[in-house]
């Protein structure tokens, strides 16, 4: 508002204003009345005037400074007018009057839970000591609208509630009271003309508008007013698919049937069928056209799926098969492209040509690697297939961004994201950069723990480090509280409840030995001791114990055949076994064992992430060695205990001897075989699928079986302490070890578990609850069956104890995989039926 008024100056001059004729003048002074917030100095500065210049009045000059102080939006009121002129008449001093808008000193919400609140600061723009405009506030209660719109409450209202902050001057506080009412759900879809496509094909097209009917049962039936726009062309895209091309949707209507619940109308016209006639090739020149239409696979007469033929060419994300593109850029053709042209219509068929552009190979340029805070860029080069000067390929791209995903150091949702990477071409020079954007996450745990089991208390201290740093060993502050950034692993566990358990571990893992090749180096050594002491009889003694002593160092590398997801592992262990009236589990009870073995291992494993993998396989193959000492032996002992040569190895009699003499150094050759394959089958819904089998053999039946690195089937897979002498195998729905066979010892009147040879089957339905570096929480439903037995002539593959349930798992960066499951055992009446079990540090 501008306003020039009659005014006597103190000189006694009356200024004239006339819009019909106006009149330059010389700014003689500018005076500021109204400010608060800001100093009488900027808001002249804002103005743009000053003393000296020359302005005509009125006019533009004056009209302009009003609309600049308008735009800052930090005044209600603004008005310049002139409050006298010089005795000349030829300089005018003007007065420039504002009243500052409020200003935001504390803004709230009302009827908003807690993780809404946070939400909405992340989106809102208003922050303290802002002035409150009409825009501000508009655009606030459109945010908020458009928030909870995306959550289903179409209806919602927002009211803006102001009062003036007593605190401080010229401040007020804002509060955003939101009524949200009940969540618009669609209750009825209707379809009309489409007479040959099914409604059921129609409705699982729309990803996010799903009415009430019961194949919906597990959908949301919100609406969102966002994802109408995609599902209604998915609609379109389910009758392209059945040849239909020139179907469209004629009316669609939304309704409400009643409060709060919609009715959605859609009208088609589906136009006439199309099929497929000739299909050529042109602008190809690296790959011939006959390869070109295998990978299409579309022949003279088929539908006309414009949808289908898309996919192949371009593919769809999934890579469930091959597409023309993929097989461009994996040869180094990123400027690729194909076009698709109707070049005729004949009745009900289409000729289509594929007119090609192929370009030149591009070559890495850049490789960029940002949020590494912690971890060592080396540590992620190492890992990447994508390398500066290399031919780009796409698998090489997506096996990096999987390679990353797998490290365990990076929160793997975030890389697989679509801000995990940016690709980012020059096809002036036929070069490519590409930028992964790392988010680190906790990888080290630490165990302080205390726990009841087996009626007494167990106290547990572990750490592990899983982004350790030997390099850093030796450099000034790196240990705070330890050296970190190379990816080694190095952790230190010990176990105890006094005289009854105790036990120590420590290993290394170097996935990378010397840093240079993907060839991992694993050393531990443990030892655990445990004792017929029970703290809940008040029983305390040592005459009956078991000990253990081992160390295990393999070294895995990566191979080149038959893909480069292939490990090889080997592997060599010792251990000592020292037994002492042990009448627990074992074919003896008293004797030292020695077991010295080599273990070769075959691992591939596909899968894309670590915590939660939704699709590739985890396969490995496995045989574990001893020397075959009683094929070597030539000698016996008698009953005084001398040695007695023999010729033949194949006939001494074990049973004469003592288990000292006979078990003082175990021999066996141990099979296993793991196969788990993951399937996304919708979003994040993931099929896992597993089978397992081991066998655990002998060389001489007059031997037999080894005491030790039997299978303990059923439970929870946990044994209560780390023990070692049995490999112990989960079956959910039995109790622990409750389907492991039994055998006389001849050397005690106890019963020992005797399990050589087990199979298991497992299928688990998974989905997850929150998906964050912090945690990762998902719920399972699971199938299960397995058995086990002492020998293998008795194996049967179908025989098995079969079992079903549910469970959750939670895992925490800090501790590691924690579960519960509650499985329901069929086969079995006294060991089955209703289980509970939980699950630490382990998955089934």
């Amino acid at each position: 508002m501008v306003l020039f008024p009659v005014m006597a100056s103190a000189a006694g001059t009356v200024p004239v204003i006339s819009y019909s004729s106006p009149k330059e003048y010389i700014v003689g002074g500018i005076e500021c009345e109204g400010a608060r917030n800001f100093s009488k100095e900027q808001i002249i500065q804002l103005t743009g005037l000053r003393k000296g210049m020359k302005v005509t009045v009125p006019g533009d000059d004056i009209s302009n400074i009003i609309k600049r102080l308008w735009m800052q939006k930090y005044f209600e009121d603004v008005s310049l007018s002139i409050s006298h002129l010089s005795p000349a008449g030829d300089s005018a001093y003007f007065k420039l009057s504002v009243v500052e808008r409020p200003r935001v000193s504390h803004f709230t919400f009302s009827n908003v839970k807690q993780g809404e609140q946070k939400d909405l600061n992340e989106r809102l723009n208003v922050k303290r000591g802002q002035a409150f405009s009409e825009y501000l506030q508009s655009a606030s209660i459109d945010i908020i609208k458009r928030y909870y719109k995306e959550k289903g409450f179409q209806q919602v209202e927002v009211e803006v509630r102001t009062k003036p902050d007593t605190m401080i001057r010229g401040a007020i506080r804002v509060n955003f009271y939101v009524n949200k009412g009940e969540k618009v759900r669609i209750k009825r879809i209707n379809f009309e003309g489409n007479d040959n496509v099914k409604d059921f094909k129609l409705m699982h097209s729309m990803k996010k508008t799903r009415d009430m009917r019961l194949m919906n049962f597990f959908k949301s039936k919100k609406f969102d007013e966002k994802e109408y726009p995609n599902d209604k062309n998915n609609l379109i895209s389910t009758f392209n698919e059945a040849g239909y091309r020139d179907a469209r949707i004629v009316k669609d209507s939304i309704y409400y049937i009643e409060p709060y619940r919609l009715g959605i109308d859609f009208k088609f016209e589906e136009g006439k069928k199309y099929y497929f006639r000739d299909i050529t090739w042109t602008g190809n020149s690296v790959y011939p056209s006959e390869l070109l239409s295998s990978i299409l696979k579309i022949k003279k007469g088929d539908v006309y799926d414009v949808v289908t033929m898309e996919k192949r060419l371009f593919g769809d994300g999934k890579q469930e098969e091959a597409d023309v593109s993929k097989l461009y850029k994996d040869n180094g053709y990123l400027f690729f492209n194909v076009q698709p042209v109707e070049v005729n219509i004949d009745g009900d068929s289409v000729d289509v040509e594929m007119r090609v552009v192929e370009g030149k190979p591009a070559y890495l340029n850049n490789i960029v690697i940002n949020g590494n805070d912690l971890t060592n860029e080396k540590v992620v080069r190492r890992a990447l297939f994508t390398r500066p000067g290399y031919l780009f390929s796409q698998t090489d791209f997506e096996r990096s961004i999987r390679e990353i995903a797998s490290m365990g150091q990076f929160d793997p949702e975030a890389i697989m994201s679509p801000g995990g990477y940016s690709v980012i071409p020059n096809q002036a020079n036929n070069t490519v950069d590409i930028i992964y954007n790392v988010k680190e996450k906790p990888s080290s745990q630490l165990e302080l723990s205390g726990g009841w089991g087996g009626n007494t208390f167990v106290a547990t201290v572990g750490v592990s480090f899983n982004n350790f740093s030997t390099h850093r060993m030796f450099e000034k502050g790196a240990w705070r509280p330890v050296p970190l950034g190379d990816a080694q692993n190095l952790a230190i566990r010990f176990q105890t409840n006094g005289t009854y358990y105790t036990s120590a571990s420590a290993s290394f893992v170097e996935p990378w030995l010397f840093g240079k090749k993907p060839t991992s180096l694993n050393v531990s050594v443990y030892y655990t001791r445990q004792t017929n002491s029970y703290m809940y009889l008040n029983i305390l003694n040592n005459d009956q114990y078991m000990e253990v002593y081992g160390a295990v160092a393999g070294i895995g590398t990566r191979l080149k055949w038959p893909d480069n997801f292939f490990v090889l592992q080997n592997t060599l262990s010792w251990q000592t076994y020292k037994l002492q009236n042990w009448n627990y589990n074992f074919l003896f009870n008293t004797g030292i064992s020695h077991n010295f073995a080599y273990t070769i291992t075959l691992m591939r494993n596909s899968t894309d992430q670590q915590i939660y993998p939704r699709q590739g396989s985890d396969l490995s193959l496995s045989l574990s060695l001893t020397p075959p000492y009683s094929l070597l032996r030539r000698y016996t002992y008698d009953s005084d205990g001398n040695k007695v040569k023999v010729n033949d190895p194949m006939k001494i009699d074990y049973s004469k001897q003592t288990s000292s003499q006979r078990y003082n150094w175990i021999e066996y050759h141990k099979w296993h075989l793991k196969a788990t394959f993951y399937t996304k089958i919708v979003g994040d819904l993931v099929l896992m699928a597993r089978a397992q089998f081991g066998y655990l053999g002998y060389y001489n039946k007059n031997w037999g079986y080894s005491p030790f690195e039997g299978f303990l089937v059923g439970g929870d897979g946990m044994s209560g302490y780390n023990t070692y002498g049995s490999e112990i195998i989960s079956l959910r729905g039995y109790e622990n070890y409750s389907l492991t066979p039994t055998a006389t010892s001849s050397y005690s009147d106890s019963y020992a578990y005797a399990g050589n040879v087990y199979d298991k089957f497992t299928i688990e339905l998974r989905y997850p609850v929150l998906l964050k570096p912090q945690s990762t929480i998902y719920v399972l439903g699971f199938l299960e069956g397995g058995n086990c037995w002492s020998d293998i002539r008795n194996f049967n593959p179908f025989k098995i104890k079969r079992s079903a349930g549910v469970g959750v798992r939670v895992f925490l960066p800090m501790i590691g995989l924690l579960g519960v499951d509650w499985g329901y055992g069929f086969d079995d009446a006294t060991h089955g039926k209703s289980q509970f079990h939980f699950v630490i540090g382990q998955q089934f």
